[in-house]
C-alpha cells in the first residue's frame, strides 16, 4: 500500500501565527493517520510580486521552480489561510500565481497543481474564523484544477483555541480538523506525485 504524501503549510509568516499552529496541529493529526508529511513554511521561499514582465525577463523565481517541484511530489495539501479583508491573503496568493506559472522544470513537464487533493482551514481571532478566506481560496484552488474536499476547519477566537499540546482545545473543533484530514486522505491519491 501507498502511503499518501501530504504537504502541510500555513498562507502566514508571522511570528505566533494562528494558521501555522492549525497547520502544525493538522501535520499531527494527518501523521497519525498514516501520511507522510512535509512542513514547509512561505517564508523559506520569498518570491517577488508576479509581473510579467519580470517574468518575460527572468523567468520563474527559484523558489517558485523548487516549489512546484515540492507540490508536484506531494499527493495532497492541506493549507491553513489567514483571513486579510475577507480574502486570502497577498502571500499566499502570490506563491499560488508563482507556482502556476512553472510549466517545466529541467527541461520536463511539471504539473504542480492538477490531480492535487486539498484541504482548506483558517484561524482567526474573530468571530468567523477566517470562513470568507476559505471561500475565496477554494475558489482559487478549483481555478488550479486541484481537487478541493467539501470538509475544511474554521477555528475562531483563535487565540483561545490552542491548548498547550498545539491542538484544538475545543472537541468539536478538534472533530472538525479530524473530518477534513481524514476526507483529504480519502480522496487522495496515493502516488500521484511519483
Amino acid at each position: 500500500m501507498t502511503i499518501p504524501k501530504v504537504l502541510v503549510f500555513a498562507g502566514s509568516v508571522r511570528s505566533g501565527s494562528f494558521n501555522r499552529q492549525l497547520a502544525e496541529a493538522a501535520a499531527k493529526v494527518l501523521a497519525l493517520k498514516g501520511a507522510d508529511v512535509t512542513m514547509l513554511s512561505l517564508a523559506d521561499y520569498p518570491m517577488p510580486i508576479l509581473d510579467q514582465n519580470l517574468e518575460k525577463e527572468k523567468g520563474a523565481p527559484d523558489n517558485a521552480i523548487r516549489l512546484a517541484r515540492m507540490f508536484a511530489a506531494h499527493d495532497a495539501a492541506f493549507i491553513a489561510s489567514p483571513e486579510y479583508n475577507a480574502s486570502i491573503p497577498p502571500l499566499l496568493k502570490n506563491t499560488l500565481d508563482w507556482i502556476s506559472r512553472v510549466r517545466q522544470v529541467d527541461g520536463e513537464a511539471v504539473k504542480p497543481f492538477e490531480a492535487l487533493t486539498v484541504a482548506l482551514g483558517a484561524a482567526s481571532n474573530g468571530r468567523l474564523g477566517g470562513i470568507r478566506a476559505l471561500y475565496h481560496l477554494r475558489a482559487v484552488m478549483m481555478a488550479l484544477r486541484t481537487q478541493v474536499v467539501s470538509e475544511q476547519c474554521s477555528i475562531h477566537f483563535a487565540g483561545e483555541a490552542f491548548g498547550e499540546d498545539g491542538m484544538p482545545a475545543d472537541e468539536r473543533v478538534a472533530g472538525i480538523l479530524d473530518n477534513a484530514c481524514r476526507s483529504l486522505l480519502d480522496h487522495c491519491t496515493p502516488g500521484r506525485g511519483r
